[in-house]
C-alpha cells in the first residue's frame, strides 16, 4: 500500500501550517519517485532537518517542492547529495541563496543528467561561496541559460574565471554573474562547446534501439574541469559513457577544402561504435604478457572486426564512421599515423594505402574476417603487426601516439572483461546455486552439522521424509521448531535500464502455511449470507449445463425432423425454403483453472479507514466467497499467496492447491493467512505461472489481489520492480495465462495499469466492499 502522509502527522505538526499544506499538496509526486525508505530518511527528515535551522519557512517550502524532481532525473541519492550541501553551505551564504540552490536544483540536475556530474556541480557552488558569494545568486538566476549553453566543466572555468577577475570588485561581480558585463559574454562564448550530449540523450538512445532493438544505457561523462579537451568515450559495467559535449569535427578534405561534421554525427558514430562492442565482444581478451603496443593493435583489430559486423547487417553506418577517418599516406610513418591509416583500409574498402605495414595488416585481416573464435585471431593479427611493426623500427609511445579517430572508445571494456564479466554476474544473480542433497538416514545420522549454517548455506541434506528417533512420536523438525529447509526456485528479473533478464536473480521459497481456527472461515459465510445468497442464481446459471441441443443449424450431427417438414412444406407452395434443417449436439462445459494469488506484506495488517477490519482480513473474507463460489461452480481453482524479504527470500505460501479438496484442512490455512515483509510481485507471479501452466484447461486465469505496488527491501529504485512486474505479465500472456489484479490502492491508477493493461485491472476504493466484489468480479470475467 502506499505510503500515507496521514503516518507522519507529528512531522506535519512541526513543519507548520505553510509548510504542511506545500508537503501535501508535493507528497504524491515524491510518493512516486522515493522509495518508502527514501521518503523517510531523504525527503521527510531533510525538510524537518532544515526546518531546525531556523532560517524561515521559505528555505523549508523550496526544499519540499524541488526535491522530488532532483529525485526524478538522477534518483533519490541525489537529494541526499543536496541536502549535504545545503547544510555545508549554511553557515557561508542567506537562506534565501540556499533556497535558491534548493529552487534551481531540477534544472541543474535535467541539464546535467548524471549524479557525479550533479555533485561536482554542488562543490563548484560551494567554491563559489567562499571566492565570491555575491555571484553566486544572480548565477543561479540565470542557470538555465548557462547549462543549455556550457558543460559542468565549461561552467566552472566561467565562473572561477570571474571570481578571479572581479575578486575585490563587488559591482563588477554582480555584472559578470549577471551576464550584464562583455568579459562575461565573451568568456562564455569561449566556453560554449557545439552540441550538449543532454540535449541529445533521447534521440541517441532512440537511434541506437532502432539499429538493434534494445536500449543502451548511456552517461554522460564530464572533460577535465582545467582544460577543454573531454574524456575518450568508454564502456564500464554495460554502461557507456560519452563526452558531455562534442564540438563539431573540422579537417580538410584531400582536397584541401575545410570540412566539418557536427556534433550530432559525431555523437551517433560514438555511441554506434560503442554498442558494437556491447552486442559483438562477447568474449575476453586476455592482456597477460602483453605490452602497450600490442594491446593497442588487437584493440584496433577488434573495432575494426565488431565494426565489420555491424555494416552486415547495417551497411549505412559507413556514412557516420568513414568520414571521420581522415588518416592518408600523408600523415606520416609515426606508430600513431600508420595505427590510423590501418584502421581506415579495414573500415573503407574504397581507400588505397600503399605502405607495406598496412597492406599486410589489410590482408591478415580479410583473411580471418569471419572466422569463428575472434579472441584467437584477433590476437593473432595484433602480435604479427607489433612485430612487424618494431622491425621497421617505428617506435611507440602511449602518450605521444595517440590514434586520431575521434569516435572510438578507449577499449578499455575489453581488456577489463573479467573485471566486468564478474560484475555483470552479481548484477545478473549468476552465484552458484545451492546443493541439496538427498541422503539416506545412515548418511544423515554420521553427518556432522555446520555450526551457524543455515538455509542459504552452499549444501543441504535433505531426507525424503520426516525423521523421527527412536520410540518418539515426533519428528525432530517438530522438536527444533523449525519446518524443513523448503526447494528453492530460481527466476530472472527484468532490469529496464540495461534492458535485459538478469538471470537467476530472485529465489521463491515455497513455505508451509500455518493452520488457523476454521470456525473464523464458517463465520465468515455466515457473516455474508445475504451475499452468499445473492450470488446462488449467478452460480446456477455459471454451472455446466451438459449437453445441449443446437436447432436450425446448416452442418449438424443429424436431422431436425420439424424442420425439414417446414422446409419440404414451403418448397410444394413455390417458397424459398430455411436451409438450416439439422441439429448438432454440443457439450457445454468450463474449462478453465484459475490461480488467486494475495499479496501478504506488512502493509495488509493496516486497518482500513473507516472500519475495525484490517485489509488483510478483508482480503480473506473475499478469497472465502469466491473460493465458496468456485467450488460450487466446479472450476478448478488455487489459493496461494506471497511475500518477500530481498530477492534471496520471496516467500510462497500454497493454502489451496489444485485437486485439492476445498476441506477443513484449506479452510484451516485460509484462517492462518498474517501479513509480513514486502511485494516482489514479479518473482512470485511468475511462479505462480509456472504452477497454473501445468494445468490441462485451456484457459488459465491468474487473479492478483494486491494492495500496493511492488515493492522491496533491497530495492531503492520505485521504478524498477513495476518494471519487471509488467515483464512478468507479458510472460504469463505469451504462455497462454490470462492475468488481472484487483487492487485495493486508491492511488493504483497510477501505476497499476502500466503492469497489467488498461482493462486488465480493477481498483476497489471502498475496501469494505472486496467481500461483495470479487466474486462478482469472477463471474464476469469467466462468463
Amino acid at each position: 500500500m502506499a505510503v500515507e502522509l496521514e503516518k507522519y502527522q507529528d512531522i506535519l505538526d512541526e513543519l507548520g501550517e505553510h509548510a504542511g499544506e506545500v508537503l501535501r499538496a508535493s507528497w504524491g509526486e515524491a510518493a512516486r519517485v522515493f522509495s518508502p525508505r527514501g521518503l523517510e530518511s531523504y525527503y521527510l527528515q531533510g525538510a524537518t532537518g532544515l526546518k531546525s535551522l531556523g532560517r524561515g519557512t521559505d528555505l523549508v517550502v523550496s526544499f519540499i517542492q524541488n526535491a522530488p524532481a532532483v529525485a526524478r532525473e538522477l534518483g533519490e541519492d541525489a537529494v541526499s547529495d543536496l541536502l549535504a550541501a545545503a547544510i555545508k553551505m549554511y553557515s557561508k551564504t542567506s537562506a534565501t541563496v540556499i533556497a535558491s540552490i534548493f529552487s534551481t536544483s531540477p534544472v541543474a540536475a535535467s541539464r546535467l543528467g548524471d549524479a557525479d556530474l550533479f555533485r561536482g556541480y554542488l562543490h563548484l557552488l560551494d567554491t563559489l561561496l567562499a571566492q565570491a558569494p555575491r555571484g553566486v545568486r544572480p548565477m543561479l538566476d540565470h542557470l538555465s541559460t548557462l547549462l543549455g549553453q556550457l558543460t559542468l566543466g565549461g561552467l566552472r572555468r566561467w565562473a572561477l574565471w570571474g571570481a578571479q577577475a572581479h575578486k575585490t570588485n563587488f559591482d563588477g561581480q554582480l555584472k559578470y554573474f549577471s551576464l550584464e558585463s562583455p568579459e562575461s559574454i565573451g568568456v562564455l562564448q569561449k566556453e560554449r562547446k557545439g552540441t550538449l550530449f543532454i540535449d541529445v540523450q533521447r534521440r541517441i538512445g532512440m537511434y541506437l534501439r532502432a539499429l538493434w532493438g534494445r536500449d543502451f544505457f548511456m552517461r554522460p561523462t564530464s572533460g577535465d574541469f582545467e582544460q577543454r579537451e573531454g574524456y575518450r568515450p568508454s564502456i564500464e559495467g554495460y554502461i557507456i559513457h560519452l563526452p558531455d559535449a562534442y564540438d563539431d569535427f573540422v579537417f580538410n578534405s584531400p582536397s584541401g577544402e575545410g570540412m566539418r561534421i557536427p556534433g550530432i554525427e559525431l555523437y551517433r558514430a560514438s555511441a554506434a561504435h560503442a554498442a558494437c562492442h556491447q552486442v559483438y565482444t562477447v568474449n575476453q581478451f586476455d592482456s597477460a604478457g602483453l605490452n602497450l603496443l600490442q594491446m593497442e593493435l588487437i584493440g584496433l583489430i577488434e573495432d575494426a572486426r565488431v565494426e565489420g559486423l555491424a555494416l552486415a547487417q547495417f551497411p549505412g553506418l559507413q556514412q557516420i564512421w568513414i568520414p571521420l577517418h581522415t588518416a592518408t599516406p600523408q600523415s606520416g610513418d609515426t606508430a600513431a599515423a600508420l595505427m590510423a591509416r590501418l584502421a581506415r583500409v579495414l573500415l573503407d574498402k574504397d581507400y588505397r594505402d600503399d605502405h607495406p605495414w598496412v597492406t599486410l595488416g589489410r590482408r591478415l585481416f580479410d583473411e580471418q574476417q569471419g572466422q569463428p573464435e575472434p579472441t584467437v585471431w584477433v590476437r593473432d593479427i595484433g602480435l604479427r603487426l607489433a612485430d612487424e611493426m618494431q622491425a621497421l623500427g617505428v617506435s611507440y609511445s602511449k602518450s605521444n601516439d595517440v590514434v586520431d579517430i575521434p569516435y572510438r572508445d578507449d577499449n578499455r571494456y575489453m581488456w577489463e572483461f573479467e573485471d566486468v564479466r564478474e560484475t555483470v554476474e552479481v548484477i545478473a544473480g549468476s552465484n552458484p546455486k545451492q546443493i541439496r542433497k538427498y541422503v539416506s538416514v545412515m548418511e544423515m545420522i554420521n553427518a556432522i552439522d555446520v555450526p551457524g549454517a543455515g538455509d542459504d548455506a552452499n549444501e543441504i541434506w535433505v531426507l525424503a521424509t520426516e525423521f523421527f528417533r527412536d520410540e518418539e512420536t515426533t519428528s525432530l523438525n517438530e522438536q527444533e521448531g523449525r519446518e524443513p529447509p523448503p526447494d528453492p526456485y530460481h527466476y530472472p528479473e527484468w532490469d529496464y535500464q540495461m534492458q535485459l533478464d538478469r538471470p537467476d536473480w530472485c529465489t521463491v521459497l515455497e513455505k508451509r502455511p500455518k493452520s488457523g481456527d476454521v470456525e473464523v472461515i464458517d463465520d465468515i459465510v455466515v457473516k455474508h449470507k445475504p451475499i452468499v445468497g445473492r450470488l446462488k442464481y449467478l452460480i446456477e446459471a455459471m454451472q455446466p449445463q451438459g449437453v445441449q441441443r443446437l436447432r436450425k443449424q446448416e452442418d449438424g450431427d443429424e436431422i431436425d425432423l420439424n424442420a425439414a417438414v417446414r422446409a419440404m412444406i414451403e418448397m410444394r407452395m413455390g417458397e424459398q425454403p430455411d436451409p438450416r434443417i439439422m441439429m448438432r449436439n454440443v457439450r457445454k462445459v468450463r474449462d478453465l483453472s484459475v490461480l488467486l494469488l494475495i499479496d501478504l506484506s506488512e502493509s495488509t495488517n493496516d486497518t482500513v479507514l473507516g472500519s475495525d477490519s484490517t485489509v488483510l482480513q478483508l482480503a480473506r473474507e473475499a478469497t472465502v466467497l469466491l473460493a465458496d463460489a468456485l467450488n460450487k461452480i466446479g472450476d478448478p481453482f488455487a489459493i496461494h499467496g506471497f511475500d518477500s524479504n530481498g530477492r534471496h527470500d520471496v516467500e510462497y505460501f500454497r493454502y489451496k492447491d489444485f485437486g485439492m479438496p476445498y476441506n477443513d484442512q484449506a479452510k484451516s490455512r485460509l484462517a492462518g493467512m498474517s501479513g509480513q515483509l514486502s511485494t516482489r510481485m514479479g518473482a512470485a507471479m511468475r511462479h505462480a505461472g509456472s504452477i497454473l501452466k501445468r494445468q490441462p484447461s485451456n484457459k488459465k486465469l491468474l487473479l492478483v489481489i494486491t494492495d500496493g505496488e511492488p515493492a522491496d527491501n533491497d530495492v531503492r529504485d520505485p521504478q524498477y520492480l513495476r518494471f519487471d512486474a509488467k515483464k512478468a505479465v507479458e510472460e504469463l500472456t505469451r504462455n497462454g495465462i490470462a492475468t488481472y489484479c484487483l487492487s485495493l490502492d486508491p492511488r493504483a491508477d497510477q501505476y497499476v495499469s502500466r503492469i497489467f493493461g488498461a482493462k486488465n485491472y480493477m481498483v476497489v476504493d471502498h475496501v469494505q466492499k472486496l467481500p461483495e466484489k470479487l466474486p462478482l468480479l469472477y463471474m464476469g470475467l469467466t462468463r
